[in-house]
């Protein structure tokens, strides 16, 4: 008679976010840098376990909205902004709420990969527990859940103690992505991931991000349209005039935003006609 095996337990960290994707969701957000409106009344939902690509050309807001929905936009000494972000219903602008508490439910990954060059791959994927004092039992299962989360685990398990800085830009990217999933975010903003990267590295992270949806909520700022389409679930077309504010002018399923989008100026964009 065979055995049958369990399936491993995923390992949890304590002191961290409730486990689970989360749903997310703007309404009505403006952002100012200074006296000048970046943002105009942004009012977009983005379902947990999904993944929501915010596209548009260059200049219209979307890193800016994406700092907004983890309160990074705040760290600009003359930013400002009115609106609101819900984090499974809850205002993470609410007074009393902490940005440390919003931003650990809410991770982040850049567009330049950001590990700690001299810092070994494994003491890499564990620094955001520190930070955010968060504890794990099982530090070792850890590094393997993360690394194996970010498609990175069978290139780096024989070197852990390399310093991550050795790491290729592709496989620095991955052990980034790697560090935000080890402290289990309920959701995961991804700034451009792969903007610098090679065709094989590129073709990785989007296996990730698939795969991790799953478990995470995932908004992604994009310039690649077919990567768009073949990552997400949703998207939401920005667009600003000149001198004028970044808007959302459609929004929708992926499917339809690039198969039977409304507004004529999304058509003219995901079919490459400006931008």
């Amino acid at each position: 008679m065979t055995e049958i095996l369990d399936a491993p337990q995923p390992v949890r960290v304590v002191g961290g976010p409730p486990p689970g994707a989360a749903a997310l969701e703007s309404r009505g957000v403006h952002a100012w840098f200074g006296d000048r409106l970046v943002l105009e009344d942004v009012s977009l939902a983005m379902p947990a376990h999904e993944v929501t690509a915010l596209i548009g050309p260059s200049g219209c807001g979307k890193s800016t909205f994406l700092r907004i929905l983890n309160r990074m936009h705040e760290l600009v000494p003359s930013a400002s902004l009115a609106g609101e972000v819900l984090l499974d219903g809850a205002d993470i602008y609410a007074e009393g709420t902490r940005a440390q508490h919003a931003r650990l439910r809410i991770g982040m990954v850049f567009q330049k990969p950001n590990p700690f060059p001299a810092m070994s791959i494994r003491d890499n994927v564990l620094a955001g527990l520190k930070l955010a004092g968060v504890k794990c039992g099982d530090k070792d299962g850890l590094v393997e859940q993360s690394l194996e989360r970010a498609g990175l685990w069978r290139e780096v398990r024989d070197r852990l103690h390399s310093p991550g800085g050795a790491l290729s830009g592709g496989q620095q990217q991955r052990l980034c992505i790697a560090r935000s999933l080890a402290v289990q975010p309920n959701v995961l903003l991804m700034d451009e991931p792969c903007s610098a990267l090679d065709p094989t590295s590129t073709r990785r992270i989007e296996q990730t991000i698939v795969e991790i949806s799953d478990e995470v909520t995932v908004v992604i700022v994009t310039h690649n349209m077919q990567q768009a389409q073949r990552v997400s679930h949703h998207c939401a077309f920005f667009l600003a005039g000149e001198n004028e504010p970044g808007r959302v002018v459609e929004h929708g399923s992926t499917e339809q935003i690039f198969g039977e989008p409304e507004d004529s100026r999304t058509h003219d964009y995901v079919n490459g006609r400006f931008g």
